[in-house]
């Protein structure tokens, strides 16, 4: 596969934004398209595209940052159905779980594109910052031939696996732990507090001790102890992700006691604030009690 002359983008959200911003400085030729306002969030210097099919009959690779999996199962179906398309590789940065993966695979065979599963973590700093991890599975040389691309906004790329779906699993597991590391720590933390003592200097013990963890380093000394709730990522996909992990682990038979009881704290938080960040489920933790 040959490395693309032009870079195609779908998706330009809070994450897929940043993601295409950073290509753009990279100097590549770009060509973006957002259902919800392409001009307005359109990074400089991109060629600002009117539908999906002038991305698809403009560009050589076209990278997907949607939401869910039924949002690029019919992305990857419209695409199928056309006839003027230029573009020869998808690779697709959502969140959708395997079998969205699999299925939206599918759809593509014997249509001369390959889908590449190649899901993102690292937040919207990470995206702003051009240090995402990209868990991508996808011919060898597909990865290959788009190092360059995936370089300009990632800062680690890992080529888990070949079929699509595999990319997906190490998301959801990896969404999965930090789930329970922000939802653990909350409890940990309350408590702590409730033994009159300071929050920073219960982060400040953990952090070089063995409880440290990606919550206690990270998302509680910048979003939880400043009360900003500002680290990017809302409460209802992260539920997804966690209930996406709890169903996969289930259909492999693998254990999920641990998932479950996460799930339903993550499921009865999203009912209530679908839309904040989810750190604030510090205080949900906090105020249910």
């Amino acid at each position: 596969m040959q490395s693309p002359k032009v870079v195609g983008f779908v998706g330009l959200g809070q994450m897929g934004g940043p993601m295409a911003a950073n290509i753009a400085k990279s100097g590549m030729p770009m060509i973006v398209y957002d259902k919800a306002g392409t001009k307005e969030r359109a990074p400089k210097d991109a060629a600002i595209a009117g539908s999906l099919a002038e991305v698809i009959a403009g560009a050589d690779t076209v990278f997907l940052s949607v939401p869910d999996g039924p949002v690029s199962i019919s992305i990857v179906k419209e695409i199928a159905a056309m006839n003027d398309r230029r573009a020869r590789l998808i690779v697709d940065l959502s969140t959708i779980g395997p079998a969205a993966a699999e299925e939206a695979g599918g759809i593509v065979e014997g249509c001369q594109i390959v889908y590449a599963d190649a899901p993102v973590s690292g937040g919207q700093s990470g995206a702003i910052a051009g240090t995402i991890t990209i868990m991508f599975s996808g011919p060898d040389d597909a990865v290959a031939a788009n190092m360059d691309v995936l370089k300009s906004f990632s800062k680690n790329v890992f080529h888990v696996g070949t079929k699509p779906g595999q990319g997906q699993s190490v998301k959801i597991l990896n969404n999965y732990l930090s789930a329970t590391a922000m939802a653990a720590t909350s409890e940990a933390v309350l408590y702590g507090l409730s033994q009159g003592i300071d929050m920073k200097t219960i982060l400040d013990v953990v952090n070089v001790s063995t409880g440290m963890n990606t919550a206690s380093l990270d998302k509680f000394p910048k979003r939880v102890l400043t009360e900003t709730f500002d680290a990017g990522f809302k409460t209802k996909l992260l539920a997804k992700d966690v209930k996406l992990f709890l169903e996969n682990a289930k259909g492999a038979k693998t254990p999920s006691q641990m998932a479950t009881v996460l799930s339903s704290i993550w499921q009865g938080y999203a009912k209530e604030n679908p839309e904040g960040d989810f750190t604030l489920v510090y205080k949900y933790i906090r105020d249910k009690t």
